[in-house]
């Protein structure tokens, strides 16, 4: 017979409640445990990289601290470059900011790699990134950010609005890490600096006043081109305004070409716009001249110029895709970021590592040769078959040099002797391992200042040095750095570590990118210009040598080097 089985009693909430509370028992002693697991591995150490979960939450709890009415606070001063607010907030950043933060607000440096959570990122690109506003920036510089090493800095409004536009204008660099891949873009093609104007149109607008963007020229088109009176009887000029094809250059010399076929020739004269008077042009020291022919009309610019001074030169065809350094000379061809205009459809060189992003101006701005050369029957004088998405060394060499011979291309101790030689000057200064590009300094879009210089000259260098700042100069004001009178021409920073010293027609020199001090025991020795007799045109380098004695801050045995 069956049995019937007891009723089963209902559970009682204290049943429930031993359950719950065991359940939290269970999770509160697995989250102590982890806790203590994360405490004793480290896990408040500073220099300890924390878990992306923590960094995620971090960034999150201090975001949305701000304020809705700091956000939204405009800065009352100007960011103009070459500002007396950008100038004032300089020196602000240098003394309060520049330790943890960095010259350009990478924060890689001694005490900004060692604190937790870092330095907040203040370069143009992690603004950008994080969409930060002026209000913002303004909001943590005066209130600081609770349990990190940012402080609240007890300055005036002024002050503090100051800082923000500098900050905005902080120096431009490239990673020095390990170079990162270069992405992988889709298939495009070249599409010309004009279809970029139309979402681009003030970078347009300051390119089409570049050198970059008047290299050649048809006079044909633009009949200014052409800087001398071609009818003044000079024996040189054997030519006519209807004969050239092409004008090249205007700010040092400008010479003449005219069309033969499917190629460009140079005329044998050339214009010197420095001593306005005509010079003949005909070279015969540069590596290649002696594998042409003497004679300027069996000597194609195809070969030896035109795949600087356009973009995408085929050397099959002649084609270009465009006379003159376009936009696709430095981003690649455009045509899918011109369908879809986000970032991963272009190449930027400020996205790339110090190397590939310094070569997008080396590859012209440098005196080589190609590694394979000749190709197909010709010598070419430019790094056939590179673009921005390849590796310049795979496609070029800087011309080579023997220390201690003074040759066409270099002086003794290995600084470039011609122009267009900066390349081959910069990749041995102490900027260049640093991370400092050519675009920190320069503007290839265009602006008001020379050279397309990004802020005045004389500014410049003070965006990342400055009296007793990390990057030097170690003394307590700049007049005690130089020994020159403020704002004389010998306290320039260009005058004593970027001296005219490279030849570029007759007597007018460009300016060394070594950034090293050249002293006049170098003179005597090896023949190389020193910075002060560069200026100091009229006093010999024994007088040099002797002044120098008196700069008792200095170390004597390096005077004398």
């Amino acid at each position: 017979m069956n049995e019937t089985p007891p009723p089963v009693a209902p559970k009682t909430p204290r049943n429930r409640r031993r359950w719950i509370l065991l359940f939290l028992a269970i999770v509160g002693a697995l989250t102590a445990g982890a806790f203590y697991r994360y405490i004793h591995a480290g896990g408040l150490r500073a220099r300890q990289t924390p878990p992306a979960l923590e960094a995620f939450i971090a960034q999150g709890l201090v975001d949305w601290s701000i304020p809705h009415e700091a956000r939204v606070l405009q800065n009352p001063l100007s960011a103009a470059a070459g500002g007396a607010d950008v100038a004032a907030g300089r020196e602000l950043y240098q003394k309060h900011c520049e330790a943890c933060h960095g010259f350009d607000g990478n924060g890689k440096t001694s005490a900004g790699t060692g604190v937790y959570p870092p330095p907040s990122g203040l370069s143009r690109a992690q603004l950008s990134k994080r969409q930060r506003t002026d209000g913002e920036i303004f909001y943590f510089i005066r209130n600081g950010v609770r349990n990190t090493a940012m402080p609240g800095w007890q300055l005036p409004d002024q002050q503090t609005w100051q800082l923000v536009s500098f900050i905005r204008n902080l120096p431009v660099t490239a990673s020095v890490e390990a170079p990162a891949p270069t992405p992988s873009l889709p298939p495009a093609h070249y599409v010309g600096s004009a279809a970029c104007a139309k979402c681009h149109s003030d970078i347009y607008a300051r390119w089409k006043k570049t050198p970059m963007a008047n290299v050649v020229r048809d006079p044909k088109d633009h009949p200014e081109a052409i800087i001398p009176d071609l009818s003044s009887g000079d024996p040189l000029i054997t030519f006519s305004k209807d004969d050239i094809a092409f004008v090249y250059g205007s700010i040092w010399k400008q010479r003449y070409f005219k069309k033969v076929g499917d190629d460009y020739y140079p005329f044998p004269a050339q214009w010197d716009v420095t001593h306005k008077k005509w010079k003949p042009y005909f070279v015969k020291d540069d590596w290649w001249a002696a594998l042409y022919p003497p004679d300027n009309f069996q000597r194609p610019t195809g070969a030896l110029c035109d795949g600087c001074h356009s973009v995408n030169y085929d050397i099959k065809t002649k084609a270009v895709a465009e006379w003159n350094v376009g936009c696709e000379k430095c981003h690649g061809p455009g045509s899918e970021h011109l369908r879809q205009s986000v970032a991963a459809t272009i190449l930027s060189p400020s996205r790339m590592d110090y190397v590939a992003a310094n070569d997008t101006c080396i590859q012209c701005h440098s005196q080589g040769r190609p590694l394979q050369n000749p190709i197909e029957g010709k010598y070419y004088d430019w790094p056939v078959g590179f673009e921005l998405s390849k590796k310049l060394s795979d496609y070029w060499k800087l011309e080579e040099h023997k220390l201690g011979e003074t040759t066409f291309t270099h002086f003794a101790d290995g600084t470039a002797h011609k122009n267009r030689m900066q390349g081959n000057d910069y990749v041995t200064s102490q900027m260049y391992t640093h991370g400092v590009t050519c675009f920190t300094c320069h503007d290839a879009h265009g602006t008001e200042y020379p050279s397309n210089l990004r802020t005045p000259p004389a500014s410049l260098c003070l965006d990342c040095h400055g009296a007793n700042s990390p990057n030097g100069p170690h003394a307590p004001t700049l007049a005690q750095h130089t020994h020159h009178q403020p704002d004389s021409a010998g306290s320039s920073c260009v005058a004593c570590h970027m001296p005219k010293i490279a030849q570029t027609i007759g007597d007018v020199n460009v300016r060394s990118h070594t950034f090293r001090f050249v002293g006049p025991a170098l003179t005597d020795s090896m023949k190389i210009p020193n910075a002060c007799n560069v200026c100091h045109t009229d006093k010999t380098s024994a007088w040099t040598a002797e002044a120098l004695k008196a700069w008792e801050d200095r170390s004597p045995w390096r005077m004398a080097q």
